[in-house]
């Protein structure tokens, strides 16, 4: 996994307001015409403002907005930066940052219409951030590889979210939404819920013996696992049976061809040596060892449709070089097959270039397989493997509990450049495995309240959603279901499915915000009944409890809440020198909650 980390701190905030300034357009142009005609400009100096042919009102109304971002993740985490950066009081901000440069010349209309500075309104703004373990960051944590520690960085960035002192934030960890609280619950205490959870399934072979043998898991499992994630601790007695019940050689084999199928081989590879300095579990070490003796990675389609970047591939390639005794290997024949005259013109259309530096190296690996074949004396293997179909899979000879190998069908490219499907020519290759990890795909799962079709899209694993506001044709106010006003948002993989590197979460947060922002200038938020009276000069229109609602349902139910002050004992506990393995190792994660709610 990849991330754009210099985007999270940008002195120059202009690009990041005109982003959402861009989304809270497309918003607005989707929308039907009222009787009395708005202009919506972004002010670049200031917050969204809204001008009226008619004298705009002086009369300035702060209101107290409580939000609840379910998902602490680079999604959540994005959600809330930006929604504080674009909605907190002008004073605040002036408190945290210098005033932005002067805008551009083509900027001079916006800023002459703004020019009277009407008066608008201001929020008492109120973030918690809900997670269902004691531990934020999502996938920063659980999914990113221990030995990506420059990937890992950005949890420097987000403490900053939190210990900001311009923002009544919160951290509430161990709280699952849809078994400590509901997602109506939450809609009844919070004026706006924005669901960021991530995807918690996985996309299906569906094939023969998928579901019944032993030894098949996914990507997912396998590296919340070697992560410490105290969800998945368990699979490692699975794993140990599987990688170390015999004297035989294991082969593991990967199904898919993305980022976390090439992370997944170059774990197994390394063994502990290779990553004893990072902050993988120990237990997965135990389990894991001198790294595994071969691993295949395949997919049904050629290199060049493959979903891996460079970047990854290029660590492939050094194993051997950097001291990890791996050998990586290429088939020159494969490549051959897959070029296809639509892949040649995909090698030659605009933005193909990521491509084909992939075909070059790929090229030179395979020449270099080629030259040293037979002579190689590394003890581990890494094969990647193309225009192979998964078909079925065979139980174990002497266990037939447990997969004993898997059977593919070679295949052949057809159709368009860039269309181009994997079509199965009969001919098969069968692959002895210790240990199946399928990595197709990650796939989004709804609360309770999101299960019907109108609202989640089963086949995208993604809630129904217009720019992050979830939406449906059949909202019912009469039927438990969702109400027709704003409040419900969505933001990353539960938004728009699991694509993108971490840095992809910060546009999809910003066109959420977007959302946000033009439900509360157009009053989809608030009951605005009470902020109509001629007198008033301040008025709290927000009837919602929020936070304090919250912590009082919670403690009715007995749920102990990690707040941010006790994340961080154990955020101190997990680096304590007595619990590493070496002075270089950043951590070592506690994988039990209970462990963590014992320090409390």
């Amino acid at each position: 996994m990849q991330i754009a980390s210099k985007c999270f701190h940008q002195p120059n905030r202009l690009p990041i307001r005109s982003a959402i300034a861009s989304s809270y357009n497309a918003i607005l142009k989707q929308q039907p015409q009222t009787t009395t005609t708005f202009q919506y400009k972004y002010n670049l100096h200031r917050n969204f403002t809204t001008t009226e042919d008619d004298e705009v009102s002086k009369r300035r109304r702060r209101r107290r907005l409580s939000v609840a971002i379910v998902g602490t993740g680079p999604s959540g985490m994005y959600t809330a930066k930006y929604l504080r950066s674009s909605i907190l009081p002008k004073k605040q901000k002036q408190q945290q940052q210098q005033p932005p440069p002067s805008t551009k010349q083509n900027d001079s209309e916006v800023e002459e219409k703004l020019s009277k500075q009407q008066q608008e309104d201001e929020y008492d703004l109120n973030i918690d951030m809900i997670e269902k373990l004691p531990t934020p960051y999502g996938l920063v944590r659980s999914g990113v590889a221990p030995d990506h520690p420059e990937v890992k960085s950005v949890e420097h960035d987000f403490d900053s979210v939190f210990t900001s002192s311009c923002t009544k934030m919160q951290f509430m960890g161990n709280v699952q939404v849809g078994r400590d609280v509901s997602l109506n619950e939450l809609r009844d205490l919070y004026d706006v819920v924005v669901l960021a959870y991530g995807c918690e399934s996985d996309n299906k072979l569906g094939i023969d013996g998928e579901e019944r043998l032993k030894g098949i898991l996914s990507a997912r499992e396998f590296v919340a696992w070697y992560n410490g994630h105290p969800s998945f601790v368990h699979i490692g007695e699975e794993l140990s049976k599987l990688l170390s019940s015999s004297n035989q050689p294991k082969q593991v084999v990967v199904i898919g061809q993305g980022n976390v199928a090439l992370d997944c081989a170059r774990i197994l590879a390394k063994g502990k040596q290779g990553l004893i300095d990072t902050d993988i579990a120990s237990h997965a070490l135990d389990v894991i060892g001198d790294g595994i003796e071969k691993t295949i990675v395949l997919g049904r389609r050629g290199h060049v449709q493959g979903a891996f970047t460079i970047k990854e591939l290029r660590e492939l390639t050094k194993l051997k070089k950097e001291g990890h005794n791996v050998a990586f290997n290429v088939r020159q024949d494969e490549l051959d097959m897959g070029a296809t005259p639509s892949t040649m013109k995909e090698l030659n259309l605009p933005g193909a270039r990521p491509k084909v530096r992939i075909d070059k190296l790929l090229r030179d690996v395979a020449a270099a397989t080629d030259t040293t074949s037979g002579a190689d004396t590394t003890t581990k293997e890494v094969d990647l493997r193309f225009l192979l179909q998964p078909m079925t899979f065979l139980p174990d000879e002497l266990d037939p509990s447990r997969v004993g190998s898997l059977v593919c069908q070679r295949t052949e490219l057809k159709g368009e450049p860039r269309n181009q499907v994997a079509v199965a020519t009969g001919e098969e290759e069968t692959f002895p495995v210790s240990l199946v990890l399928v990595s197709i795909g990650y796939k989004g799962v709804p609360l309770p309240e999101l299960e019907k079709e109108d609202l989640f899209d089963y086949k995208k694993g993604i809630v129904r959603n217009n720019h992050g506001k979830v939406t449906s044709s059949i909202l019912n106010t009469n039927t438990n279901s969702l109400d027709t006003k704003g409040g419900l948002y969505v933001s990353g993989w539960l938004k728009r499915g699991p694509s993108g590197i971490i840095g992809t979460n910060i546009s999809d947060a910003k066109d959420t915000v977007a959302s946000i922002l033009f439900d509360l200038k157009n009053g989809n938020i608030f009951d605005d009944d009470d902020a109509n009276k001629e007198d008033a000069v301040q008025v709290d229109v927000s009837s919602k409890s929020g936070r304090d609602g919250l912590n009082l349902l919670l403690k009715e139910r007995g749920v102990k809440i990690v707040d941010w002050d006790f994340y961080r004992k154990i955020d101190a506990e997990e680096k304590t020198p007595g619990r590493l393995r070496s002075e270089r190792q950043p951590r070592e994660k506690i994988t039990s909650v209970q462990e963590m709610l014992q320090l409390l």
